[in-house]
């Protein structure tokens, strides 16, 4: 069977890891944009359930169609945006909203629309990009240090050893340590875990004016823009520029309308925690690290089906041991990114100001970073060749 060929515990290894930093990352979020439109806790665990489902499922089933970690998350900024556009609406409307915006990421992907503007994104600026959204990353593994200093320092030294000896190994090697250390400096919350299976709870939809055009439209806007934008750009930027981009949109547009009903209020690709399962702590070989994708979809159906006991596993956790190893997992894909984007001497301005846009991490109009960087970027590589062209003779 190919997927036990191709097996490697770093991958699966690589796969907790993203599903880790995604969900401490993020996951409080989702529960203030539930509880903003009123959720009970029942609601909020059939809101972890439909997510980790409409993540997991479409996650497994691509990453091994393409043979490429194809990693799908929720719409962070779009559940930021539910913390203060849902005030008014009901529960059943913002459900119709959430089916509405899953319409249009579908017709947006499956009409090739999304692809056909994605193709004119040049590489470096891709690289620039990715670079940018991750160096707060790399950065927090010293700033963990200033409060946690044994465990941060421990697993930065472990990391530079064993990446020279042992470099399949290394993220494993480096969380092992510091759960180690945590756990003699008595900071992992062990007794804060209870086993408990989630009740999904079925919402039938209302449709209103106003929650088409408070939550719907947003919704989708910064989910394109914010989520699939960057999740495409950092596709290209591991060199998978074989896999058609529409029908992984269309189908995130087909997952987010299947679970909207119980609290999926958007499902994308995923950019941040992609560069995790994508990069060579996953597995040297670019070919065999679909089976990254592969775990953190298993993970994140295993977050679904035990929303309450995974969450409190999670907030076990030290914040300076989730910060030091998303760090270090990615110190590698910073390098890359880096690399790529400042290579060429023709794109390389383009690309520097596209990685420090998204790196200043500046949100306008709702939309993140991410988006902007790219856009000044463009802006800047269209003036540059049109000045090289008005430079050359005729």
């Amino acid at each position: 069977m190919i997927l036990a060929k191709d097996f490697s515990f770093s991958a699966v290894v690589a796969g907790f890891v993203t599903v880790l930093v995604g969900f401490t990352g993020a996951g409080v979020i989702v529960f203030q944009a539930a509880q903003a439109l009123g959720a009970s806790s029942t609601e909020i665990g059939s809101w972890m359930w439909a997510l980790g489902l409409g993540m997991g499922i479409p996650g497994i089933v691509l990453s091994w169609r393409y043979k490429v970690p194809i990693i799908t998350a929720w719409s962070t900024p779009g559940a930021a945006m539910l913390i203060t556009a849902a005030a008014g609406v009901s529960m059943p409307e913002a459900i119709g909203a959430f089916l509405a915006c899953a319409v249009l990421i579908m017709v947006c992907g499956f009409t090739g629309w999304f692809e056909r503007a994605m193709n004119w994104l040049p590489m470096p600026l891709a690289s620039g990009m990715l670079a940018g959204v991750l160096l707060q990353f790399g950065l927090n593994v010293f700033v963990a240090m200033q409060t946690q200093f044994v465990m941060a320092f421990a697993m930065f030294v472990c990391y530079l050893v064993t990446r020279q000896m042992l470099a399949r190994y290394t993220v494993l090697a480096t969380l092992v340590l510091g759960m180690l250390i945590a756990g003699v400096q008595g900071s992992l919350q062990l007794d804060t875990i209870s086993v408990q299976l989630v009740q999904p709870v079925l919402t039938l939809p209302q449709f209103s004016v106003s929650a088409m055009v408070g939550v719907a439209l947003p919704l989708f806007v910064v989910t394109m823009a914010s989520q699939n934008v960057p999740g495409v750009a950092v596709i290209r930027a591991f060199g998978y520029s074989e896999v058609p981009i529409s029908p992984l949109i269309g189908w995130t547009g087909v997952a987010t309308f299947l679970t909207a009903p119980f609290g999926g209020f958007a499902i994308n690709l995923a950019a941040i925690t992609a560069a995790i399962s994508m990069g060579r702590e996953a597995h040297e070989d670019p070919q065999r690290r679909y089976v990254a994708g592969i775990a953190v979809g298993v993970f994140y159906i295993l977050v679904g089906l035990f929303g309450a006991t995974v969450g409190s596993v999670f907030s076990a956790l030290p914040a300076e041991l989730v910060m030091t190893i998303a760090g270090i997992a990615l110190f590698g894909t910073i390098g890359q990114g880096l690399a790529t984007a400042l290579s060429d001497e023709g794109d390389r301005q383009s690309a520097l100001i596209t990685f420090l846009v998204t790196a200043s991490g500046v949100t306008l109009l709702g939309i993140g970073a991410a988006f902007w960087g790219l856009l000044a970027g463009a802006i800047a590589s269209t003036i540059a060749q049109a000045a090289r062209k008005r430079r050359e003779p005729v």
